[in-house]
């Protein structure tokens, strides 16, 4: 028989399944708590309140998104696939670790108004992760111009996160990725 993850785990599991998917203000506690087979105090323990599991799926989320657009950008060829390597990332991301239909992260930031400072707090960690690694891998291949490339690009990504409430993941990614190349190409060789 195999053995059940530890509940902090299960909680966490059941958060990112549901929080993300149907909408954080859509659940309640107690449908988290269903689904993890916890008992109301083991959250309050672990993460004191709801605000504080989002923060913690959001977190642990963030460090899986990070491990696989690192591993995308190790395997990538070249300068140019480097930075194109966040939307192999995105493709390799939604087959393997997610169940929403887009990004946690907006949808986080757009459903609820007033955060705390620790969800406030991992909301800019994972924008700063964005914008510092598009603008690391930018340098190579825009030299001067690669701030504004950086910029660029985050705009696309982000464009293609809300674009898959609209279309098919893929064809979001995709779209998205020709339209990087075609940028990239536009923008003088350092």
């Amino acid at each position: 028989m195999a053995t059940q993850p530890p509940p902090r785990e299960r909680l966490l599991d059941a958060a990112d399944a549901l929080l993300f998917t149907e909408g954080i203000a859509a659940t309640p506690v107690d449908t988290i708590l269903r689904k993890a087979n916890t008992a109301p105090a083991t959250l309050y323990a672990h993460f004191e309140n709801k605000d504080g599991l989002v923060t913690e799926a959001l977190r642990r989320r963030l460090g899986i998104w990070d491990n696989e657009w690192q591993g995308c950008v190790k395997a990538a060829s070249g300068d140019k696939e480097k930075l194109l390597a966040v939307f192999t990332a995105l493709r390799a991301y939604r087959s393997k670790h997610l169940a929403a239909r887009w990004c946690g992260f907006l949808g986080t930031a757009a459903e609820t108004n007033k955060h705390s400072k620790e969800l406030e707090a991992v909301l800019r960690e994972e924008t700063n992760l964005l914008t510092s690694q598009l603008r690391q891998l930018a340098k190579p291949v825009a030299g001067a111009n690669a701030e504004m490339l950086a910029n660029q690009m985050a705009l696309i990504v982000s464009g293609v996160l809300a674009m898959m409430l609209r279309d098919t993941p893929e064809k979001a990614i995709t779209c998205g990725e020709e339209t990087a190349r075609a940028l990239i190409d536009l923008h003088p060789r350092p």
